[in-house]
């Protein structure tokens, strides 16, 4: 069996602040090892439960934040950014999927760094009217391609709400309870271990007694997007079939998931660009 995991930065125990998160703040290097630490904790777990190897979709900013000289052998990295698929790039032929570090999506309480896909452009992103966190979305576009989601390990405001009730087969790892946007406590690097080796006995034992099911958006897939700035609506809104239903919001009707993905990132990367050239 080959599993696949989407890591994340926001949802990784004691990450809390801006300098954690940015790739030039003054505590990223210490970010970058605790993430490396808790994925290797995964992977070792999930080779001695029986899976013969693994793909990494480093997931957070640029995506090269995972320490490869960490990493058992017979594991795959995808790293870098731009790239199709995103966050679950890489994830063709694997047999389950797990998601470590994830975190709740806009507007949640008490849940640390809450946006999805990209604070700086997205207020909102909505698939058949449902606000999604980025778990959903992606556990739909696996979904589509035949790939359960059996573990999400993260921010426990994401955990009790998106995870549990979309996806209640998937093992759930409690890494941090949120405090508030920019505070959080979590158990002890030992602790957190034990917590991630007993979410991947969970995720495993699903797998084996063929429990786990694919999450998937019933189509066709309505998507809305709301931009934090009506600069990159009208940039969005350039897209052909899509529709611009108020100053900063813009919709669109895809036949599949994959197809609603791909518009999402096309997207973010305008309203980035807009935002990069015009107002940065």
């Amino acid at each position: 069996m080959k599993a696949f995991v989407s890591i994340d930065i926001e949802g990784i125990p004691y990450i809390v602040s801006r300098h954690h998160t940015n790739v030039n703040g003054e505590l990223y290097s210490e970010a970058r090892q605790i993430m490396t630490d808790c994925l290797v904790v995964v992977l070792d777990s999930l080779f001695k439960l029986g899976f013969d190897g693994a793909v990494v979709a480093d997931s957070h900013g640029p995506m090269v934040n995972i320490l490869p000289g960490r990493l058992p052998d017979r594991v795959a990295l995808v790293r870098g950014y731009p790239r199709a698929t995103s966050m679950v790039a890489g994830a063709k032929g694997c047999d389950a999927a797990f998601f470590l570090g994830y975190h709740a999506k806009p507007g949640t309480p008490n849940a640390n760094f809450d946006h999805t896909m990209s604070s700086l452009t997205l207020r909102s992103v909505k698939v058949n009217g449902e606000e999604c966190s980025e778990f959903l979305i992606n556990a739909a576009l696996l979904g589509e391609l035949g790939i359960p989601v059996v573990m999400v390990a993260g921010d426990k405001a994401l955990l009790e709400d998106d995870v549990k009730r979309s996806t209640p087969w998937a093992a759930r790892a409690e890494l941090k309870e949120s405090l508030g946007r920019y505070s959080s406590i979590s158990p002890s690097p030992t602790q957190i271990a034990e917590i991630l080796r007993n979410a991947c006995k969970e995720a495993a034992e699903s797998v084996k007694n063929k429990n786990a099911r694919l999450f998937r958006f019933q189509s066709p897939i309505n998507l809305e997007i709301q931009f934090t700035s009506t600069a990159y609506a009208e940039i969005a809104a350039n897209l052909p079939n899509s529709v611009r239903s108020n100053g900063t919001t813009v919709t669109y009707k895809a036949s599949t998931t994959s197809e609603a993905y791909l518009v999402m990132e096309l997207l973010i990367m305008a309203a980035s660009g807009v935002r990069s050239q015009v107002e940065a």
